[in-house]
């Protein structure tokens, strides 16, 4: 019996343990005129506090909306609630759409697009500065491609029962959700190929730019077989970031590498300073600014406190949960996201956590794992197309057959604990992906495009006026309008209180920051 199969049947043996999975999302979504164009209105009052609204904020752009759900321990509740947002979030748009497509709507000159505002306390400025630094490092545009975030937790009694060493909770807990990521990283490639859904995108997007994109039309520049533009090399490459290479093979190097990146002076940033005619234009001249700014369609999380680092809270209390970034919206579903995709997602990433998940080589980079998920992204669909495994090549048809294969006995777990054909039901939906590949979502967008000649840019407004009216024809019920009303109202008072609430400048309040960012290995010894 291999390790593999022994672990299942003991999570068999003890199917109320799946109770404990939560799963939360945060989807972001561009705010557009009628007309698709970027809105370059401020964030509405009525959603309240970008800053300290837990439900409703902002990513890069002002214009950048994301909606946050709580963890839920069901798809179904899950998704009510990111409903709930959405209807919430249409309801208070004037002449305004949400643009429900990873790609951006046609954006106006980079000057012109508007930075998310937080507010003058310390804290919103720190996220503000921080973001006019991403615009210096990648330019505005970079910053308004969008995604769907899939957080997931098991439960602490997992690990123990799948045999996950160390001496405490929190190491078995970070070791095991390493193995999760390594696991991840091996397969994740199979993600972009059957949820891919940005083949294309406005040409207005890359006007200026060299690329190697073919024209669909005046407006609409593609690749013929990508899957998804946003996760390839065209949606956000760097060169400071592609010479970062980190390691899943265990918490502390990757927190090491984290930590030198993020204080270790890049040349290039160092020429721009961190200030322009007496204002701030970036937090500082690393690598990077904060670990956040690293881009991975993977993270380990951990819940922070006011001012506390990332990585220092990762190495005082280990990894609580994982971040899936790498999924596109949706560009069929409502809220960027079916109800199949999200039941797909706990099996894939359950079978990612229990499946043996051996250490990367080469000192903990897998490059095999990286030009797999770069091929597919950018030839996903190409026929026959073939992929490294195991140091062989292999037909992405056939690979894809077989991940889904050994996903099956962990979706009939997950349907077992819940008396479900949910998780079956979406393995087995990706058959004829595997081996149709115009039936993938990339596929089928292409092929509208072409057979009734239409612009990306007008497909997307297109099915983002559909979706807006399908929020608003089914009102939120008084109760629960009024619950979110209230909650901006409270957001918006929490941010007035910061506001006063500060005593230090901004610039010893950044200085603070800084210094919050500890040596990994001193605090993990402390």
């Amino acid at each position: 019996m291999t390790q593999s199969t022994q672990r299942h049947s003991i999570l068999r043996a003890h199917l109320p343990v799946l109770a404990g999975i939560l799963r939360g999302i945060e989807k972001e979504s561009l705010r557009v005129d009628n007309q698709g164009l970027l809105a370059t209105t401020p964030h509405p009052v009525a959603l309240g506090s970008a800053l300290t609204n837990h439900q409703i904020t902002t990513d890069y752009s002002e214009a950048l909306l994301e909606m946050i759900t709580g963890t839920h321990h069901s798809v179904q509740s899950l998704l009510a609630e990111l409903e709930e947002v959405h209807r919430f979030v249409a309801s208070q748009l004037n002449d305004e759409l949400i643009w429900n497509q990873s790609m951006p709507a046609h954006l106006p000159a980079e000057a012109d697009i508007p930075i998310a505002w937080y507010g003058t306390s310390n804290t919103g400025m720190l996220k503000h500065v921080y973001r006019r630094g991403l615009a210096e490092r990648y330019g505005k545009a970079m910053q308004c491609i969008a995604g769907v975030h899939y957080n997931f937790s098991v439960p602490d009694a997992l690990w123990e029962l799948i045999g996950t060493e160390g001496a405490s909770l929190d190491e078995r807990r970070s070791k095991g959700y390493l193995a999760s990521i390594r696991n991840f990283t091996r397969y994740s490639w199979l993600l972009m190929y059957l949820f891919g859904s940005s083949p294309a995108v406005s040409a207005r997007f890359l006007q200026g730019t060299n690329h190697n994109l073919l024209a669909l039309d005046d407006d609409t520049l593609y690749l013929p077989y990508a899957t998804s533009l946003r996760m390839s090399d065209l949606g956000y490459n760097n060169k400071a970031q592609s010479d970062l290479q980190l390691c899943y093979n265990d918490i502390e190097t990757f927190l090491k590498r984290i930590y030198v990146a993020a204080t270790t002076p890049w040349p290039p940033y160092q020429a721009l300073g961190t200030h322009r005619n007496g204002e701030w234009i970036q937090l500082n001249t690393n690598l990077l600014q904060i670990e956040n700014e690293y881009y991975s369609s993977i993270r380990p999380k951990r819940t922070v406190e006011r001012c506390e680092r990332p990585s220092t809270a990762l190495a005082a209390r280990g990894v609580q949960y994982i971040e899936v970034r790498c999924l596109d919206i949706d560009p069929e579903a409502p809220v960027g996201i079916s109800a199949q995709t999200s039941y797909f997602m706990d099996t894939f990433l359950l079978f990612c956590t229990v499946e043996h998940s051996p250490l990367f080589p080469n000192n903990g980079f897998c490059h095999d794992s990286q030009d797999n998920f770069a091929t597919v992204a950018k030839s996903g669909r190409q026929p026959n197309l073939e992929l490294i495994k195991s140091n062989q090549t292999v037909r992405l048809a056939d690979w894809a057959n077989e991940i889904l294969d050994r996903m099956l006995p962990y979706a009939d777990l997950l349907d077992a604990h819940d008396g479900s054909q949910n998780h079956t039901r979406a393995v087995l939906a990706q058959r004829l992906k595997a081996i149709s590949p115009e039936s993938t979502p990339s596929g089928r967008m292409l092929q509208r495009l072409r057979d009734e000649h239409i612009s990306f840019h007008d497909y997307t407004l297109r099915q983002s006026r559909a979706h807006f009216h399908w929020l608003h024809a089914k009102p939120l019920g008084a109760t629960t309008q009024r619950q979110f009303m209230d909650n901006a109202a409270r957001s918006l008072k929490a941010q007035a209180q910061l506001e006063q609430s500060d005593t230090e400048s901004f610039s010893e309040y950044v200085a603070r920051y800084h210094a919050a960012l500890k040596d990994p290995v001193a605090v993990v010894h402390s």
